[in-house]
Formats: structure tokens, sequence, C-alpha cells
């Protein structure tokens, strides 16, 4: 039973470096199921949370390396990724920063309940840690010769005092609780690796850094000498910036709450955030909803082999809604993909080029030219037309089916075979010929009026997945969003006025670099 109520986040993104390509897909992904959701539950019952995680040992390093203190370098960060968030049209209600003193606050508050029941634990502790992931391994986690298997470097060994949290009290209850859900974790593959995770006894979590190695942190509440481990604060930027977090209100919202994470942090979110949650006595998550990497060229995204691509030039170029469609049309979800410039372009031409805007442009230039824009037949007039008039009206059902399951391409599959249909029709009915006989304009109008019913519908279908393009053509349309939203065959009625077709994506030429 789907909820009636819906909370939405993105990874809280590492703050030591500008943001890049691989960060956008998980921006994307999520912002589409955040319109999806807002479109079916309505706004006041989705919320959407992403920001930026600025405290620990490799953002004080980038900052020490760019001549900075640390805030004012996380400062800069913070800046970069919110305005890429708005060039890429991510409709977040909440941007949280871990430097927010509300942030803050409420971190202390939840280490101190954790600590006060006696689930954090003062010890010595000697073990492998990996500055790039700011956790210690075992042996067994690492590869041959102590390597961190994120980062190809090898983990110092480190001997000091800190404090840890109690995960193995609550493996069993995790476990469980992924046995019997089986949406807790998804996709599949990524359910049975968590619970791998949980096969064996879990090790403590190291949840303090010692001022001495490290102040830039959130001081724990019981020991001054001390900062909270940068994933522990991390974590609580899900919830801590929402208007009510009393325990009443995050009991109710944990059970509803959809996480969009990476598969490189899969086991911090499946393993040490239901335990921080359990420990403090609140409910686990809805689900976990794990993406693969996106490579550049055959490589993965990082800052370290200078590959990174800067998101918002492909909304400069080729324009709005073109990388978020590439994206979401040629990766599947919780598998890896690859991206370039070349496949991106061969995208846009054929789908956005050839297939979307060629079809608005034909549809609406015979609608001006035939009928000064009016719509002056009702769809479905005709025999011939209900195979045209089924396929339109399919289209939302079907895609909203596979948006559901974060199938984003084969929800756009859907939509596109519409569109295919919807030239298919056109060259079968042949209105450009019939229109030559006067006495043949009214079946013309009767085709015009199934394909602009037919675009509303494509355009309505489309606004999770491409909301600016969307936009434009119900605008092109001339239609609210009331009547955007009706079932096909319920929208453009006789006597409607449609715009003059304008070129929404103009053809790029293959050979450009």
């Amino acid at each position: 039973m789907p909820p009636e109520r819906i909370h939405i986040t993105t990874a809280i993104t590492y703050s030591n470096g500008p943001p890049h390509v691989g960060h956008a897909y998980e921006y994307l992904a999520a912002d589409s199921y955040a319109r999806f959701m807002r479109r079916k539950l309505g706004k006041k019952n989705v919320t959407f949370v992403t920001g930026t995680d600025e405290h620990g040992q490799k953002n004080r390093d980038a900052a020490v390396k760019a001549g900075l203190a640390p805030k004012a370098f996380a400062d800069q960060i913070s800046a970069m990724f919110k305005q890429a968030h708005a060039g890429l049209n991510i409709s977040y209600d909440y941007f949280v920063r871990t430097t927010d003193p509300v942030h803050e606050a409420f971190v202390q508050k939840m280490l101190a309940r954790s600590h006060t029941s006696g689930n954090i634990r003062f010890r010595e502790y000697e073990g492998l840690y990996c500055v790039g992931c700011e956790r210690f391994y075992t042996e067994k986690e690492l590869l041959p010769g102590n390597l961190c298997p994120e980062h190809n470097q090898k983990a110092e060994l480190l001997k000091e005092s800190n404090y840890f949290l109690n995960l193995e009290k609550y493996r069993d209850r995790i476990r469980d609780q992924i046995k019997r859900n089986r949406d807790f974790i998804r996709p599949e593959r990524y359910r049975n690796e968590a619970l791998k995770m949980l096969d064996e006894p879990l090790a403590d979590l190291c949840i303090s850094r010692p001022k001495a190695r490290l102040d830039w942190g959130i001081e724990l509440p019981f020991d001054a000498n001390y900062v909270t481990y940068v994933w522990y604060d991390a974590f609580w930027a899900y919830l801590s910036e929402l208007p009510d977090t009393s325990d009443d209100a995050l009991k109710a919202i944990l059970p509803v709450t959809e996480h969009f994470i990476g598969k490189d942090i899969l086991k911090t979110h499946a393993v040490y955030w239901p335990a921080m949650l359990l420990a403090v006595e609140l409910p686990l998550y809805r689900s976990l909803n794990v993406h693969g990497f996106l490579n550049f060229g055959g490589a993965r995204f990082s800052k370290s082999s200078g590959n990174v691509a800067d998101p918002l030039a492909y909304e400069a170029n080729p324009g709005p809604d073109v990388l978020r469609y590439f994206l979401l049309r040629d990766v599947v979800y919780g598998l890896d993909g690859d991206f370039t410039e070349e496949r991106l372009i061969e995208r846009y031409n054929a789908d956005l080029a050839n297939d979307l805007g060629n079809l608005t442009s034909r549809v609406l230039s015979m609608a001006a030219r035939y009928f000064d824009g009016e719509v002056t037949a009702h769809p479905a007039s005709n025999r011939e037309d209900a195979a045209i008039c089924e396929a339109f009206a399919g289209v939302a059902p079907r895609s909203d089916a596979m948006l559901e399951t974060l199938a984003f391409n084969r929800a756009l599959e859907v939509i596109w075979q519409a569109l295919d249909a919807a030239n298919k029709y056109i060259v079968a009915t042949s209105p450009f010929t019939l229109a030559k006989d006067p006495a043949k304009l009214p079946r013309v109008a009767e085709i015009l009026a199934n394909l602009l019913e037919g675009l509303r519908v494509v355009a309505d279908t489309l606004a999770p997945f491409m909301p600016v393009t969307s936009r434009k053509i119900l605008d092109l349309l001339a239609i609210g969003e009331s009547i955007a939203h009706a079932p096909f065959g319920q929208g453009l009625k006789p006597g409607h006025h449609v715009k003059p077709a304008t070129p929404l994506f103009p053809r790029i030429d293959a050979k450009r670099s």
C-alpha cells in the first residue's frame, strides 16, 4: 500500500570539490521521483531534502590546500552546489548544510540521547583507517596490501581512544527488516549485498575523532575533547531542518522516507544509519534506493582523474532538460552507466529533435495552417483512430507504473513509443495530402484533434522527467494545469486555440567537439 505522505532525500554531498555530472545523476533521479510524487500525492504531502556535508578530514584538507579556513571553503563549495541545483531545476524543499547551527544542535541532541541510553562507549582502538572514506576498515574488507577498495590507497594503521556505537546490538533487527520488506533496499542486487554485510557479527562503529587530530566537526555534547564522526553528523541532515523534529514527528516521517544514494555508500546507509536510528528508539526509513556509478568515457567520475564534467554546461548548451533526459533514459537505475558527449548528442538528435520536437512542430504547424490554431473536432472520432487513441490513453498509467519502481528509462520508453505511434499515424492518415481537398478538412480536423490531445498527454506525462520542456509544450497548447492532467479525450475541446509552433530542439551537428 503506497503511503499518503513521502519524504525524499539525496545523499548529503561531500563538499570537498565542485559538482559534476556524476552528482547530477542522483539529483535528477531523486527530483524526477519527487515531482512524480507531488503529482500523485499533492505538493503538501511531499518533502525533498538535499544539501552539503561540510565537516570531516577531507573537507578540512581540501580547505588547507585551497588556502582557506574550513568554513570559508565550505561556504564556497556549498554555493556551487546550490547554483548547480538551481541550474538543473532541482525542486528541493530543504537544502541543509551540516554547518547550519540548527543541524549541529540536532546532532548533539541525538548524540546525547544515544550516550545516555548506554549505546555509546569509550575505549582505545587500533585499526586500519582510510582518509578518503573517513572510516576504519577490517583487513577482510580491504584489498591485498591493505588497499581501500574505493580509493585504491593504503589504509593507515591508527591507534587512539574514541567513542564507539554498538552496532552488533541491532544487527538482527536490521537484518529482519531487510528480509521482511523487499522494498527496504532496492534494486534487489543491493538488498542481497546488504544482507551479506549482516551475516557476521558487526564491529563497533567509531563515532568520534579527537580534536588533537581533527577539530573540524561537531563537538560531542558529553566530551569537549572530541568531535563527531562525519557520517554520524551527515545522516541527521535528512531530518534536522524539518519544521517539526519532535519524536512524534520523526516517528511519522521516517517510515515514509525514501533515500536516494550511490552504491559506494550502501554499507553506511544499510548498516550504520539504521543502527543510529534504533539507538535513539526511532523507526527505520521506508526505502533505500541505490544507483550505480556514472562513468565518463569508461572511467569513473572523479576530481583526482580530472574527468569532472560541469553539469550546468549541458543546461546552457544544448539546453534545459537535455542532460536530465539523457541520464534518465540511457542509464538503468541501479546499474553503472557511461556518459559521453557524443552519446548525448546522438540521443538529442534522434529522440528530442527528430521525435518529440519534430512531432510538436508538425502538429502545431498543421493546426495553424488549416484551422488558424483552433481545435474543431473531438478525439477518437473515427475507427481508423482507435489504435492511436488507445496508445495515448495508456501513456500516463504505463509510464507512472514504471516510475514507481525507479525504472526511469522504461518510463521514458513508454512515452517515446507513443511518440513513435503518433509519427506513424501521421504517415498513415496523411493529413497534408487530405488538406488539399476542402471536402476532407473535417477528417483532417479529427486527425489533428487526436494528435493535439495526444501531445497534451505526452507533455503532462513528461513533466517529472523534463519539466522545462513539458511547460513549453503545454504553453504552446495554451492550457493550464487542470486541463494538462486530464485523461486522454477530456482535455482539448472544440473551440480551443493553440499557439504557432516554435522550435524546441534544433538539431546539433554531430561533429561538434
